[in-house]
This record gives C-alpha cells, sequence and structure tokens, in this order.
C-alpha cells in the first residue's frame, strides 16, 4: 500500500489532518481511548485507601477470631477489640491519606509534556493527554507519547532501547510502502517510550498507552520498577520481625491451650500479641515520613518523583555530575571569535550567528548565547537545509543562499569540526591546506583551552547543491574559533567541601575537552585526582575500570554511552552512585545510577528516567535535599528502634508471664488498647528532630545492627517489667489491680523510652520535636487517669492505690537511668 493513501485513511479513521486535531475530536478520543498511561494509577480513593488498611493477615485473623467470639459468647469484649481495630486503621488511613494527596501535588509539578497541532496550532500538552490522531512535533531530547508514523522529518535518530535493547540510535523517516517489512522494522514508525537523539519530526499518533508496542510489553511482564535499597531493607526488616512473632505466637499458644485454658481466649491472646509485636504501622511510617519529607524537600526546591529514591539519597557516598551549569553558571559568554592565526575576525561571528539564526534542533546554551550577543541582520540569507547536531559527529551544519553561492556552514566540537576541513582561511582571506597551519590552530586551541575556555571550531564551503547530506561534511574550510567562557559558581568549591563533610565525593564526567576540564577541576579542588580520558577508557576492560574508577575524580572527553559504564562500575565497587544529568544523551547514565538526578529545564527524556528533579541547577540544593533524606531514613529508623525495644520487650514479658500467672497478663482487648495508645507518639516521628552527627555519613539498612538493638534494650526492658510483676505479686494485686498496673506501666515506659532511644546523645541533651514531646506526655497522662473513667470497668481494670503509683515511678525512673547507661555503652562498643 502506498504510504500517502495509508496516513489519509488514518487521518480519516481518528478524525484528524496534517493540522492535528480539533480540541472538540481531541476530547471525543480521549473518552474513547483513555488516558495515555501505561499502568493506571493506583487507585487513591477514600474507600480503597481505607480498606488497605486491613491487609495484614494478622489483622484479618484478629478480625475473624473476634466475630467468631462474638458469635460463642463474649460480645462485650469482641465488640471492644473490633472497634479498637478500626480505630487504630482509621488512624493509619488519616495518615497515609494526606501523605497521598501531598505527593499527588508534588508530582505534578514535574510532568513531562509534548507539543502536538491542535486547531492548527502549537501548543503543548501532559503526556497523559495525547490520543490517537494527535500529530506531534519533535525534536532532540523528546520522549515520543505513543506508537506514530512519520508525516515528515529531518535527519532523525531515535533511541529505541527501552524497546528493542539496541543502545545505538536508530534512523528514521518517511517511507513510500509501509508494508515491506515488519512493524518494528519500518523506518516510518516511531514507538512510545523511545526518544529522539537527533534531528526533527512531525508524526501522526496512531496508538496509546496499553497498546502500543511498549504497552503491550508491560501488560505481559507487568514490568515493576526495581527495588531500592530502602524498599528491600525495610522489607528484610519485616521478614526478620514476622519470623520471630510467629514463632512466639505458636509457641505461647500451644503452651497455653496445654495449661487447659480456653482454646478461644489462648487463641485471642496470641492473636493479640501478635498484632503487638507486628510492625503493622511500619508501611504507615515509612510513607509519612517519606511523603513530609518529600514536602520538606519540595520547600528547598528538590521534587522527588519515587519516594523510596529518598533514602538512596541519604545513603549515596558518590556524585557524578558535568561541568556546564554545575560546576560553572550556565551564562555562556562569547569572549572572543579568532582565525587560524588567533586575530580578531567579524566573518566568524557573522557565520557563526547565521548558523545558530537558521537551526531548529534541541535548545543548547551555544546557540543561545551566539543568538543573543551576535546579532546581524541575516536578511540577504535564505536558509536551504540542514543537518542538526548530534552527538555522533558533534557537528551541526546550516545550507544557505547568500548572493547568488550556497554556504554551508559547520560549527561544532573543535576536534571534530577541524577533521572534516583540508584548508584554512587566513586574517588576509587566503586559502591555504589546512597542513600548513594545523599545528598553530592545535596550539592555540589547547592554550585557550587551558585558560578554562570552551572552544567551537567553525569551517564553511560553497557548494551547488541546494540539499545536503552528512556526506558533504567533507572538504571544509577551517574558519576560526569561537571562544567561550563560562564562569565558574563563586560558591561551587564550598558546595563541593559541603558535600565531602556529608560523606559524599563529587565527580566530574564531563564531554569537554581535556584541557577546559582540567582547568575547571583544578579550580573546585579536584586537581589532585588522576583523570581519565574517553580514548583510554575504550582501551580498557571492565575489570581494569573496576580497579581504577575510585581513584579516578575527573572523566574528560566522555561519550554518552561510556558515562553509564563509568556508573555500573563505581557501584559494582559498594558505592551508592547518584547521578545529575539534563541532557537527551544521559538518560541511559540516569537509569543506571543509583539516584537519577535531574532538572526542571532538562529535556524530557532526562525528566522522565530520573528519580528526583531539582528546580535549579544547583549542587547547593542538591546537599539540602542529602540532608532531609537522610533525616527521613533516620526518623524511619527511631520507629523500627522503638518497635523493637520496649514494645517487643512489653509483648515478651507478657507471653513469658502468661506461662507462670494462673490468669492472662492483659486481656486481649487490653493489649490492643496499649497497642494503639503506643502508636500515637510513634506517628509524630516524622516530625522529630536530628542529631547533626547522625546525617554527617550516608547510612543504610544494617539488619545486623537492628538485631543486636533489639536483643540489647528489648532484654532491658523484659528484666523491668518482670521486676513489675514481682513488685505486684508482693502488693498482693487482684488479676484486676495486677492488668491495670501493668497496663500503666508498660504504657509509659514504652512512650518515655521513645524519648531515650531517639538520640544517640544524653535525652536531656537532645530535645525532641514539640508535636512528639506534647503526644508522648498527653499519653503518660491519658493512661496515669485513665483507670478512673467510665472505660476503665468496660475494658476489665480497676483503681489502683497510691502504693502502685509510687512502684511504677521507681519501675520507670530506674529503666530509664538504666536504658541512658546502656544506650551509652551499646554506642562506644559498636563504634558509631
Amino acid at each position: 500500500m502506498n504510504a500517502e493513501h495509508a496516513v489519509k485513511d488514518l487521518f480519516t479513521q481518528f478524525q484528524t489532518s496534517e493540522n492535528g486535531l480539533t480540541n472538540g475530536a481531541a476530547r471525543t478520543n480521549l473518552i474513547q481511548y483513555g488516558s495515555n498511561v501505561l499502568k493506571p494509577k493506583k487507585k487513591t480513593d477514600l474507600l480503597t485507601l481505607f480498606f488497605i488498611q486491613f491487609k495484614s493477615p494478622i489483622i484479618l485473623i484478629l478480625i475473624s477470631a473476634s466475630a467468631l467470639s462474638l458469635i460463642l459468647k463474649n460480645s462485650t469484649d469482641a465488640i471492644i477489640i473490633l472497634v479498637i481495630v478500626f480505630v487504630s486503621s482509621l488512624l493509619g488511613f488519616w495518615q497515609e491519606r494526606g501523605a497521598t494527596n501531598a505527593i499527588k501535588k508534588l508530582l505534578s509539578v514535574v510532568q513531562v509534556k509534548t507539543n502536538v497541532l491542535r486547531d492548527g496550532k502549537q501548543e503543548s500538552i501532559f503526556v497523559e493527554q495525547v490520543v490517537p490522531g494527535d500529530v506531534v512535533i519533535l525534536t532532540a531530547g523528546d520522549m515520543i507519547p505513543g506508537d506514530g508514523i512519520i508525516l515528515e522529518s529531518r535527519d532523525l535518530f531515535v533511541n529505541e532501547a527501552t524497546l528493542t535493547g539496541e543502545t545505538y540510535p536508530v534512523e528514521k523517516h518517511a517511507e513510500q510502502n509501509i508494508l515491506q517489512t515488519v512493524a518494528k522494522e519500518r523506518k516510518n514508525l516511531l514507538f512510545m517510550s523511545s526518544h529522539v537523539v537527533s534531528g526533527t519530526a512531525k508524526a501522526l499518533i496512531i496508538k496509546t498507552s496499553i497498546n502500543t508496542e511498549i504497552g503491550k510489553i508491560s501488560e505481559r511482564l507487568r514490568f515493576r520498577p526495581p527495588e531500592t535499597e530502602f524498599e528491600h531493607g525495610a522489607r528484610k526488616f519485616g521478614y526478620f520481625l514476622m519470623e520471630i512473632t510467629l514463632i512466639l505466637v505458636i509457641a505461647i499458644f500451644a503452651i497455653n491451650s496445654y495449661f487447659g485454658r480456653p482454646i478461644m481466649d489462648a487463641f485471642l491472646f496470641s492473636t493479640a500479641l501478635a498484632v503487638g509485636l507486628t510492625p503493622q504501622l511500619l508501611p504507615a511510617v515509612i510513607s509519612i515520613n517519606l511523603s513530609k519529607g518529600a514536602k520538606k524537600m519540595a520547600s528547598k526546591k528538590v521534587i522527588v518523583k519515587r519516594l523510596a529514591s529518598i533514602e538512596n539519597l541519604g545513603s549515596m557516598n558518590i556524585l557524578c555530575c558535568d561541568k556546564t551549569g554545575t560546576l560553572t553558571k550556565g551564562e555562556i559568554q562569547i569572549k572572543s571569535a579568532l582565525d587560524a592565526e588567533g586575530k580578531e575576525n567579524q566573518k566568524i561571528r557573522i557565520f557563526a550567528y547565521v548558523n545558530a539564526f537558521f537551526e531548529t534542533g534541541f535548545t543548547n546554551p551555544i546557540d543561545e548565547a551566539i543568538r543573543t550577543q551576535c546579532k546581524f541582520d541575516v536578511m540577504d540569507f535564505l536558509k536551504l537545509d540542514e543537518i542538526p547536531y548530534d552527538f555522533i559527529r558533534k557537528r551541526l551544519s546550516i545550507l544557505v543562499s547568500h548572493r547568488d553561492e550556497n554556504l554551508l556552514i559547520t560549527k561544532g566540537a573543535f576536534n571534530n569540526t577541524l577533521t572534516v576541513c583540508d584548508r584554512a582561511e587566513l586574517t588576509s582571506d587566503s586559502i591555504v591546506p589546512i597542513s600548513t597551519i594545523k599545528e598553530t590552530i592545535e596550539r592555540q586551541f589547547e592554550e585557550l583551552s587551558n585558560s578554562g575556555f570552551r572552544i567551537i571550531g567553525l569551517s564553511y564551503k560553497k557548494i551547488t547543491k541546494s540539499q545536503i547530506s552528512k556526506e558533504d561534511e567533507t572538504g571544509m574550510i577551517f574558519l576560526g574559533f569561537l571562544v567561550f567562557f563560562d564562569p565558574i559558581k563563586p560558591d561551587i568549591k564550598d558546595v563541593i567541601n559541603d558535600l565531602k563533610h556529608l560523606g559524599i565525593s563529587t565527580k566530574v564526567i564531563s564531554g569537554d575537552n581535556r584541557f577546559v576540564v582540567k582547568y575547571v577541576s583544578e579550580q573546585i579542588g579536584l586537581s589532585e585526582h588522576k583523570m581519565l580520558m574517553g580514548g583510554e577508557l575504550r582501551n580498557i576492560s571492565d575489570e581494569a575500570l573496576l580497579n581504577q574508577v575510585n581513584a579516578v575524580n575527573v572523566f574528560a572527553e566522555i561519550e554518552p554511552s561510556q558515562k553509564e559504564r563509568i556508573i555500573l562500575a563505581l557501584r559494582k565497587s559498594s558505592n551508592v552512585v547518584g547521578f545529575l544529568g539534563d541532557g537527551v544523551n544521559d538518560a541511559i547514565a540516569l537509569h543506571a545510577a543509583d539516584v537519577g538526578i535531574s532538572v526542571e529545564g532538562a529535556v524530557d527524556v532526562a525528566k522522565e528516567s530520573a528519580d528526583i528533579v531539582l528546580l535549579e541547577k544547583d549542587l547547593a540544593i542538591l546537599a539540602d535535599g542529602v540532608v532531609l533524606g537522610r533525616t527521613t531514613f533516620v526518623n524511619t529508623l527511631k520507629y523500627v528502634f522503638m518497635a523493637t525495644s520496649a514494645n517487643f520487650g512489653n509483648m515478651f514479658s507478657m507471653a513469658g508471664a502468661s506461662l507462670f500467672l494462673s490468669f492472662l497478663p492483659l486481656l486481649p482487648k487490653q493489649i490492643l488498647l496499649e497497642n494503639l495508645m503506643t502508636d500515637f507518639p510513634e506517628l509524630t516521628i516524622s516530625t522529630d528532630k536530628v542529631d547533626q552527627k547522625l546525617i554527617q555519613q550516608p547510612r543504610r539498612w544494617d539488619i545486623k545492627f537492628i538485631r543486636k538493638f533489639m536483643v540489647t534494650f528489648g532484654f532491658l526492658s523484659v528484666v523491668f517489667d518482670f521486676l513489675a510483676f514481682g513488685v505486684f505479686i508482693l502488693l498482693h494485686a487482684t488479676e484486676q489491680e495486677f492488668r491495670t498496673g501493668w497496663f500503666t506501666e508498660s504504657i509509659i515506659s514504652a512512650s518515655i523510652i521513645v524519648l531515650i532511644i531517639r538520640t544517640q546523645k544524653p535525652f536531656f541533651k537532645s530535645k525532641p520535636s514539640s508535636y512528639l514531646l506534647l503526644v508522648t506526655l498527653f499519653i503518660v497522662g491519658a493512661t496515669v487517669i485513665f483507670p478512673f473513667t467510665p472505660l476503665a470497668e468496660i475494658f476489665g481494670f480497676a483503681v489502683i492505690s497510691t502504693s502502685f503509683y509510687i512502684s511504677i515511678a521507681i519501675i520507670i525512673t530506674l529503666y530509664v537511668i538504666s536504658a541512658e547507661i546502656i544506650k551509652r555503652k551499646f554506642y562506644s562498643m559498636i563504634g558509631t
């Protein structure tokens, strides 16, 4: 079938044309085909979010057992248990609802857009809103928003690695016969999730969302983002506690049944203990901590796209970045335009301006600088053709007609421009063979680069053709240099030192020439480190790179594909690597890094690939983000420490006491009430302050450390719990008094111990957040007065005498003092 006829049929099918859809037709197609997303957004409506709180198997078992108890006999206790479970779940729901809404607002800031024709006019819309029938305008760096057919193109190269695995760009163009090959091999088809490397195109979108090629694959394989180190650590911790809980609960149930206690009571007691032992709030605490951390980071101009990457940002010990705009201001100034003999030459500025004025590729700071700083009247020039810049040639060519002559003007990286020249123009306008002056040209280039200037080569030739191809970039006349100066940021040396104090090494990975990269690295304090060039990198094995990569802080003349290789070598050397990139050639490296970081002004493919987006390209902002990331992680660990110390100790003590007491130390409903009350302080952890020492170095999940912490402080809790049991027995407590005393002691001790273990310092030298302190004091007060309220009788409590309260106060005081002493010895022994 002829391509022209096929396109007309598609125009008819989707009610569109070369000028794109009308807004009315776009709305109709959106209803018919749905939003352009590979997988539907997770449902976060209130009802769904509420029912998620009940997905824990232990909670479901407890609800089922309570329902059974309700049917059999003890309706009051069963109802109380169900109410407590409901209130606890409501608490988690309320917190997660706030977290979900906050993240939605943050992500909307960095949504990727694409250019489409609507009602014949070009406009920018969110990729999600693209529908079959849309005509999209694509340039280098753009994500392709759906499967489509090319209507027009110019030197179009597309990276289809996500679909085919092929890392090299594929050339695409319109075809006359669309039936000559299978779909994936056709040169006139574009596919969703691939991106434009160079060139321009106008394409008709014919498939979106799960109907695309990548959509079919994702549906079959159900792709899931790779698990971050944070998620892996949290999952391992959850399994660790679940294993202990399972063993303990089965043993308690079996022993209580053996002693002849009612099966239902033993089962409810064991299940209630499981609720107390299980870190059921861990998902909610993590979600709250990460979302609040993300909100704080947003206030510092750091937008988190994937919440779990916050921990990886905090764990990061190596940051790889480019030079331009990161270490330098990104405010490129033209210093001079020098010919082959080093003389200022106005012709170079004019030709450079013509080249930049007519180019239609992706926006870049070099062309922006030329257009704003070298304004000339170009009315006498008529553009005929263009070969856009790409990262293989590293050149941009424009063919113009001027005074009855056709001029091919090429500018680009110095070496890549000089390579295609066989002649050079001197100050006198005479043309000489390049060999006679090449040494002078290269010496000038080296001297200027060593002074920190960025050099662009400019060449031209006269031709008779009215269209050009890459093969025409040969036999050129070298006209001269454009000398640019990009000032180094005045505070960048201090920022790099700040990162160093945070345990983060900065590594520069630049495509610029070795001389200018060396100059910049010297200015920012990286001169003492070895430099590795792209040419050298090509000649060494992966194993050799693995041995060298940690000692190298500056990489120059690096090709896009080599960035990924460097990052993977760093990761294999047990580093957590962040990569800051904003260009079309950075997407692969952003994927390869533990933390992909981009900026708001980046090309679409870079923003889409990133985990974190900076609203300004400033390492000082990133340093703030690292501190907030570590703060978030440390506060998450505080919950872990609480769950594995007092809470775990209390439940373990209760299990032990049930073996030698003639009655249950606490009834199931009382255990659940205790668990609910101790939840409140733990939910304020995200607001807590963090000791400076804990954010000075990268931190990671350490299950061995958590296990040691649990054994040490859990055992300490058990000692004082059994001391309380002994005192209550000496006071001749009745069953109700014993349970009331134990309930009071366990909640107050578990709440106060939070203030002890939240810091490595003495608790009186590290102030908690106001929220944490107030909620803790409120829970302590509520626990003390609870036996005097009407609810006490319903829960099976009794008013206890003053001697009980004095005993409890003494035990808790001794517990706090002992915890402080043990804490100091514990941290001194493990050396943190």
